[in-house]
């Protein structure tokens, strides 16, 4: 099984965003030094969904893995975004982040990277799904261009 490029390109594009958002996090102060407990999470998550990515990457381009395991992966991290973001139990909704900076442009600017990256997770976890019902079927996607 050959790796589709497109795919890959999306998975590294959600790894660039997740760093952006992590920045982020750390302007806002999850991440505080010397090391408190805060920050103990924050690292162990960021590093965690790190790992996740690169030892994925490693897998499926060897063919070891295919699309289906980033569709779960993409819904794990749809999950994990919306508990840690949009959900009623979060104590960092998009209001909080917005408000964590003093000028409007980065509140926005911070917003729309979190929403840009949700999207992307989405749409990655969308085309995985599409690639590997495609696989399973024995049927030919249409090649994606660009």
């Amino acid at each position: 099984m050959t790796p589709d490029s497109a795919l890959v390109r999306l998975i590294v594009a959600i790894a660039v965003l997740n760093g952006v958002h992590s920045i982020d996090h750390v302007i806002r102060g999850d991440f505080q030094w010397p090391i408190d407990g805060q920050s103990i999470g924050f690292v162990l998550v960021v590093a965690a969904i790190y790992l996740v990515i690169g030892i994925g990457l490693w897998f499926y381009r060897r063919g070891l893995v295919g699309p289906l395991v980033w569709s779960g992966v993409g819904l794990a991290g749809l999950v994990f975004g919306w508990l840690s973001h949009f959900s009623p139990f979060t104590d960092q909704p998009v209001h909080v982040i917005y408000g964590a900076y003093h000028a409007p442009l980065g509140g926005a600017t911070a917003v729309a990277c979190l929403i840009a990256l949700m999207a992307l997770v989405f749409a990655t976890t969308l085309y995985s799904t599409y690639l590997w019902y495609h696989l399973r079927t024995g049927s030919t996607p249409r090649p994606v261009t660009g």
